[in-house]
């Protein structure tokens, strides 16, 4: 970590966190995420039920415990959470709902050794040098961060109840965390208020639900105390050939999400994000998606929103993340305590999700301001981000008119946002000091801080959708991608080139 990110950071990638704290820490990153939606939406589209679904959510859970603890702890090594991906969410039900679940399970897992070959060949690192500079990271991140707004509104206005209820307790989420963020700044020192604002937060939108009679807990005492995981619990997998291929093809938009958040744990914390780190990551993402493959179907991808959690707790250890990856590993065992983190309002949550959006829109902007705005830069931002956000106005009509895959790919605005920017950044030709960045003598640690009073740095990272959302296949896959977060110390941007200036 360097010195100056070390001034705002309560502790760094690798500093040693006491269990007890980094329990506590950890129970907030799993608290803040609704990683339970994707697979709700999953199973929901290919018929499955009562104890079939809940199996499915439990090994969702108990993955994304595993991909965690890989990824933290022995690949990336950065304070990343995995949770299921959104984007291949289009992509899943056609094939589980047409073809079977075992076809579906059997299509996920060719394209998981891919990435993992992506990584060992380190042909990724490679790609990332060239064609995703800081500038088309920060357009990345813009481009998510505006799709996701009607995201996070839908999920606290629209949400499937008493539309007073949701209103208020979204909203009261929302200003509770928006006080926080402003609490921070006001007081740089309070390390308790740093460290469980989100917790306060959460606590304080699912009481004003449960006063208003907007909760529901009565899963809890439905399910049971303890439920092993099991490998293929529907059946052994089946290969078919074009739904393999669609799969991989997927399966490297979902590597561009993880990348986002790879970004955003580099600016936030300061930790260089050398190739071979990229490579490691990209083995651990590889052998992630292969774990969900084989326990719950739901592929893995880093979680931004997460990542946005350091900016605001201050914790960037990765015994923090560790000790949240063996929660999610616990309550894959323990149905019973899965069902509390579940009954958690939806409203509550989104009220929280939407603090991301503040913060990934302000990121993106900041990392665009410090390139050389030429004619080219100019292009490339303004057709992306038309592109990007043009999907969320696209009428469904005119999308069903195209090609399946087509229409996968126009349900993301991150997948198309994000493939325009980068083809323009490969193709058009470069002028002298175009992405070159502009020295700009800044106090860092405190421009950080700054940005936290106005949003923190988020939380996200899966996609938040309300219960009317669900099934709403192109908002899920839209919000599935993460962009990265802004380089620091801009003075490196030249010399660092595609993976971002870490701060020095």
């Amino acid at each position: 970590m360097t010195q100056q990110h070390s001034q705002h950071l309560i502790a760094g990638v690798n500093d040693k966190i006491p269990v007890g704290k980094s329990l506590v820490l950890g129970l907030q990153h799993v608290l803040s995420m609704d990683l339970y939606i994707m697979p709700l939406i999953l199973g929901g589209a290919i018929g499955l039920k009562g104890g079939d679904l809940s199996f499915l959510l439990q090994m969702s859970f108990f993955a994304c415990g595993i991909a965690t603890l890989l990824q933290s702890g022995l690949f990336m090594k950065y304070p990343i959470v995995q949770g299921p991906s959104y984007v291949p969410l289009a992509a899943l039900c056609a094939i589980g709902a047409t073809m079977g679940i075992p076809t579906m399970i059997g299509s996920l897992l060719p394209g998981a050794i891919v990435i993992m070959l992506l990584g060992l060949t380190k042909a990724f690192s490679k790609f990332i040098r060239k064609a995703i500079p800081p500038f088309i990271g920060g357009i990345i991140i813009l481009i998510v961060g505006l799709t996701l707004v009607p995201t996070a509104v839908t999920g606290v206005f629209s949400t499937s109840g008493n539309f007073t209820v949701n209103a208020v307790s979204g909203c009261v989420t929302f200003v509770v965390l928006l006080a926080c963020m402003i609490a921070q700044y006001r007081m740089r020192n309070s390390r308790v208020l740093h460290m469980f604002s989100v917790i306060i937060a959460l606590v304080s939108g699912t009481l004003v639900a449960w006063i208003m009679g907007g909760t529901d807990f009565s899963a809890v005492g439905q399910a049971s105390w303890l439920s092993l995981p099991q490998v293929f619990h529907f059946g052994a997998p089946q290969f078919n050939l074009q739904a393999c291929l669609l799969m991989t093809v997927v399966y490297l938009f979902v590597l561009l999400d993880t990348t986002g958040t790879w970004f955003t744990v580099q600016a936030i914390t300061g930790e260089r994000m050398e190739d071979e780190r990229i490579d490691r990551g990209t083995i651990g993402e590889g052998l992630g998606c292969l774990v969900g493959a084989l326990f719950g179907g739901t592929p893995m991808t880093g979680y931004s929103s997460n990542a946005g959690l350091i900016a605001i707790t201050k914790v960037a250890s990765r015994r923090v993340v560790i000790a949240g990856g063996g929660i999610f590993v616990f309550l894959g065992f323990c149905p019973k305590l899965m069902a509390v983190i579940t009954s958690l309002p939806t409203p509550v949550i989104n009220g929280v999700f939407a603090m991301v959006c503040m913060t990934l829109i302000s990121n993106g902007v900041k990392m665009v301001k410090d390139t050389v705005m030429d004619d080219r830069a100019t292009m490339i931002l303004g057709v992306s981000v038309m592109s990007g956000v043009s999907t969320m106005i696209l009428p469904d009509s005119v999308i069903q008119m195209a090609p399946q895959f087509i229409q996968y790919f126009l349900s993301s605005g991150i997948a198309v946002g994000g493939t325009v920017a980068i083809v323009l950044q490969l193709l058009l030709p470069k002028t002298r000091g175009s992405e070159t960045a502009q020295v700009q003598e800044t106090d860092v640690a405190g421009d950080s801080e700054a940005g936290s009073a106005v949003g923190g740095a988020g939380l996200k990272s899966g996609a938040r959708v309300g219960d009317d959302d669900r099934t709403d296949v192109g908002a899920g896959a839209c919000a599935g991608a993460v962009g990265a977060a802004r380089v620091a110390d801009t003075d490196a941007v030249g010399a660092v080139g595609a993976v971002g200036a870490a701060a020095v």
